[in-house]
């Protein structure tokens, strides 16, 4: 059955071209003429793809969008050739991609095809999400499926690292085989080796008959240790064993086993940190690091939320059977702008609570608990988790949460305090430079009193020079990146990256080349700086 593509009129030219491509191309196609029909045509065509095709910055289309785009169906937004910022865009109108007209009608149908597939993999796979960090998981879990190589999976606690197992283990050739989960946490140490690898009879008070290990159970399939950096020394000696020689002893047992199983493990925290402190051992950490995979928390792809959201309220309304119309555009608002330091999980529950409890049938902005709809709330310090495995109270994910928060604080500082700066120039003592100190030069220095502006010259060690504060960016004064006293490596960083946008005038590309980075790391320093640099 061939998949199906619904095209709004809005810009009537691209419509008809992209219309014409998409059928040429073996689509089914349906035009709406209209804003107000987007709706009902959505329900009517219940589309694989819908191409926005104008008035992305319309207040309308948003409050449309927030509750009627089925989470099935990829969305592409043409927006106007001066929009500067197509990532924003997206995020606000939670679509898939946005392409900047004049785009080509077969750029478009190769993109939305393209899109097509990634949704049907998201699916089968259960990992939703558009922002880039989301879609180098998915390639990655192609890459790693079809091979048995050991798998690393890292992340927060709720962002999904069991459902990567399960995609890897389904995507596989072993995907007809058992899948077992093991949480190494939650058992207690004298119990877990008995778990993982059985116990003959016997072999110790109340071993009353033989039984199989989860490695037996999984022969021929695949074994997830989801908090494998827990697990006792011990223990960790026979794991290593294994993945070497896929052999192991029964608790108690004088014959190897043999086995055929492909190992998949996780962590909330850093395994190389855990290995560090001598929870891990360095030979097991080398093992088990071979393919690594990294599952971001939510708070760095807002842009996912919408997506999320109505996928959640579409399956939790067929689960309770509960006719529901979606969500208001103010209510996801509010969800797109909370700090969620439960990640996936905690987005989840919260939607399902309200999905059964909402008396209107639509989740609005009242039907969001206080804590997550009053902004104040989320500044708050949070009690501290007790982390299992040292016995040390450490910070948990609450307290990186409250880094994070204030983290945040300090950059709506710094935006405040440059946006009304005075403009007063400052005085720079030159302590070394990496060229021959014209404008553009990465210097280092510290800021002395006022003096009157001037250009840089060339500069000497040891000299003063008097610098403009003419700039966007922390620690950037006239094209070079200065060290004011206090500054840490990240606002150096920042600096850095601001004055090679503006050097190239906000080409990115060649941004990167200068920074001597990949476009794609740029792209995540830009996020994470709140960078948006034009030339």
């Amino acid at each position: 059955m061939a998949d199906r593509v619904l095209i709004t009129m809005e810009d009537l030219e691209p419509a008809v071209r992209a219309n014409a491509a998409f059928e040429a191309a073996g689509y089914r196609t349906t035009m709406v003429s209209a804003l107000d029909d987007l709706p009902s045509a959505i329900r009517r065509a219940d589309p694989d793809l819908i191409l926005l095709t104008g008035g992305l910055r319309e207040t309308p289309l948003a409050k449309v969008l927030a509750g009627s785009v089925n989470p099935s169906a990829a969305t592409i937004g043409l927006a106007e050739p001066g929009d500067t910022d197509p990532a924003g865009l997206r995020a606000r109108l939670g679509v898939t991609a946005v392409l900047l007209k004049p785009a080509g009608a077969d750029e478009v149908v190769a993109a939305g095809r393209r899109l097509i597939d990634r949704r049907r993999l998201q699916l089968r796979t259960g990992i939703l999400g558009d922002d880039p960090s989301i879609q180098e998981v998915l390639i990655k879990i192609e890459q790693m499926a079809p091979v048995s190589s050991t798998v690393l999976i890292q992340g927060a606690s709720g962002t999904g690292k069991e459902l990567a197992a399960r995609a890897i283990h389904d995507l596989s050739p072993r995907h007809g085989k058992p899948f077992i989960a093991v949480n190494c946490a939650a058992i207690p140490e004298t119990l877990l080796e008995s778990e993982l690898f059985g116990h003959e009879k016997g072999s110790f008070t109340g071993a009353a008959e033989r039984r199989l290990g989860m490695f037996e159970l999984a022969d021929g399939g695949t074994i997830f240790l989801d908090e494998v950096g827990e697990m006792p020394m011990a223990t960790q000696v026979k794991l290593l064993r294994v993945l070497e020689e896929r052999e192991f002893y029964r608790v108690g047992g004088a014959q190897s086993i043999r086995v055929d199983v492909r190992v998949v493990t996780a962590t909330n925290r850093p395994l190389r940190e855990s290995m560090e402190a001598g929870v891990v051992r360095p030979d097991l950490y080398y093992r088990l690091n071979v393919l690594s995979i990294y599952l971001p928390p939510l708070r760095e792809r807002p842009s996912d939320i919408p997506l999320l959201v109505r996928r959640f309220i579409e399956d939790f309304a067929k689960l309770h059977d509960r006719p529901f119309k979606g969500i208001a555009a103010e209510a996801l608002r509010i969800l797109v702008e909370a700090p969620w330091p439960g990640n996936v999980r905690q987005l989840r529950n919260l939607v399902e609570s309200m999905v059964v409890l909402s008396p209107s049938g639509e989740i609005r902005p009242s039907d969001i608990p206080p804590e997550i709809r009053d902004a104040r709330l989320r500044q708050l310090p949070v009690p501290l988790a007790e982390q299992p495995g040292n016995g040390r109270a450490v910070a948990g994910q609450e307290l990186q949460y409250v880094v994070n928060s204030l983290l945040d604080l300090r950059m709506q500082i710094e935006e405040l305090r440059r946006r009304f700066d005075t403009g007063m120039p400052q005085r720079v003592e030159v302590l070394g430079h990496d060229g021959n100190g014209e404008n553009g030069d990465v210097v280092v220095g510290r800021l002395g009193g006022p003096r009157s502006p001037a250009m840089i010259a060339p500069m000497r060690e040891g000299a003063m020079y008097d610098v403009g504060d003419t700039t966007d960016g922390i620690g950037e004064r006239n094209g070079a990146v200065v060290y004011e006293e206090g500054m840490k490596m990240a606002d150096v960083e920042r600096a850095a990256i601001a004055a090679a946008l503006r050097a190239t005038r906000g080409n990115r590309r060649k941004a990167a080349e200068t920074l001597g980075i990949g476009e794609r790391t740029l792209y995540r320093k830009l996020k994470e700086y709140h960078l948006d640099v034009e030339g």
